[in-house]
């Protein structure tokens, strides 16, 4: 993989390799690229909480909610043995 940048990126990742100690630019980026996945990562999660936040309240006692959800996961256990 390429990258083209102008001087002004050029002489900015220059100094921040050399800032922050690391050995080449390919190290810089990847680093660079690890955090960009873990917000990424983040960002999913805060999604996710704010579709449950969204969703209506489900009526069912939670002892009727736990039961349902046992029963979804013995299901979709037995479907994936079935698969493999």
């Amino acid at each position: 993989m390429n990258i083209s940048l102008t001087e002004d990126l050029k002489t900015f990742v220059d100094a921040r390799v050399k800032a922050r100690g690391y050995s080449t630019y390919s190290e810089y980026v990847r680093d660079l690229v690890r955090k960009d996945e873990e917000r990424a990562k983040e960002e999913r999660f805060k999604a996710l909480i704010e579709e449950g936040l969204a969703s209506p309240i489900d009526p069912q006692p939670w002892p009727q909610q736990l039961e349902a959800l046992h029963a979804r996961i013995k299901d979709a256990a037995a479907s994936a043995g079935k698969k493999a």
